[in-house]
């Protein structure tokens, strides 16, 4: 079970593994670890390459129902480009041509006799008698046998029954001369299908974590414990989604908290929320609780309303929320203006003889020449 796209369900693919030819027997948790180590199954088998095509199928079906937002389209146009240079440099890992086609060269030189040929063991036989395009199976004494005739026979004027079965199109041509360009174009598919699988299990590792611990806790749980938990999961989806539609009971009106539930109400009454304040200069905004009406007066719309009175906002109106404000600030503006310095009646001059004028003096007494 996916569980809504927490886990991966890859008991499909882990029953097709155990039962292919190129699989070994584990337990579920311990497949879902080694799920992306593909390089290590062996690509001879035809089942490998419909198994690796399960798994990317599986795998994209999964993150664009999971990460609808991801670009899988985009991401594999990216990936084929770096593959296909790489591919021509022989840079994807496990995948490398050369050091194979050295291994599976045998020079029969050095052989006189087919025993000698058998000591090789059929692995080393296999991959000779299939670099030439020759049958590989049998005994390990065919095999010999099959390599041997090359000694003394060139392999343009071989019997053509001692070669491989070469695949053709619908229209009858070879796809492969000798088989190798066939098995190269599916060795290339194969390859490309790895790299598209261990992207796709880069992208979903946290899923890989999450599916591998939980398949490890299923190991010590009973098949009761397992059916009731399960049972526990579906009730708790059911359960949030019918607090979702239900309307939230608030007989008190309490205000709303982070949660979008209503406030505990001893925390109602610890900040006073209950005592209403108003302001005139805001437009007869109410304010809740004295914090907020405390924290308002530097507020945008204290501010506005009071610079549409033509009053500054400033400590002498803090607290005063009538429109008698513009009064108080009249009055202030008055008083300011009798204990206001000025200069031409308040600065002092004097004269050569040491008499003292206020300026309005001094300067009509300069300006009659009297000074």
């Amino acid at each position: 079970m996916e569980t809504f796209g927490r886990y991966l369900d890859l008991h499909e693919l882990y029953n097709e593994f155990i039962n292919s030819k190129f699989g070994t027997l584990m337990e579920y948790s311990a497949y879902v670890g080694c799920f992306s180590q593909t390089d290590k199954i062996s690509h001879s088998h035809k089942a490998t390459r419909e198994y690796l095509e399960h798994i990317l199928e599986y795998l994209t079906s999964f993150l664009y129902r999971t990460e609808p937002l991801q670009d899988i389209d985009k991401i594999f146009l990216k990936l084929e480009s770096e593959f296909e240079e790489q591919w021509a440099n022989e840079g994807i890992l496990g995948w490398g041509n050369k050091g194979t086609e050295k291994e599976s060269e045998i020079d029969l030189d050095y052989y006189s006799t087919v025993e000698e040929l058998v000591e090789l063991g059929p692995e080393k036989l296999k991959q000779a008698l299939a670099a030439r395009g020759l049958k590989s199976g049998g005994t390990v004494q065919q095999r010999a046998d099959r390599l041997f005739l090359l000694k003394v026979t060139p392999l343009e004027q071989l019997d053509r029954k001692h070669f491989a079965k070469v695949p053709h199109t619908k229209d009858g041509s070879n796809t492969a001369p000798n088989g190798n360009a066939f098995k190269e174009d599916m060795k290339k598919e194969i390859a490309l299908m790895e790299v598209k699988m261990k992207r796709l299990c880069e992208l979903l590792d946290e899923a890989f974590v999450r599916t591998k611990e939980n398949a490890e806790k299923k190991l010590t749980l009973t098949y009761e414990e397992m059916e009731a938990e399960r049972e526990e999961e579906e009730v708790q989806v059911d359960t949030e989604s019918d607090d979702e539609e239900q309307q939230i009971y608030n007989p008190l009106k309490l205000p709303m908290g982070w949660d979008g539930k209503p406030i505990p109400y001893w925390l109602y009454k610890l900040h006073g929320l209950g005592q209403e304040f108003k302001c005139e200069i805001c437009g007869n905004h109410s304010y809740w609780g004295r914090r907020a009406y405390e924290r308002h007066f530097k507020e945008w719309r204290h501010q506005h309303g009071m610079r549409c009175l033509g009053i500054p906002n400033t400590k002498n109106f803090n607290e005063i929320t009538s429109i008698e404000a513009k009064a108080l600030w009249e009055k202030i503006q008055a008083r300011q203006g009798v204990n206001k310095w000025r200069p031409d009646l308040e600065e002092e001059y004097e004269d050569q003889e040491g008499n003292i004028y206020n300026k309005k003096t001094y300067t009509d007494l300069q300006r009659q020449g009297l000074i």
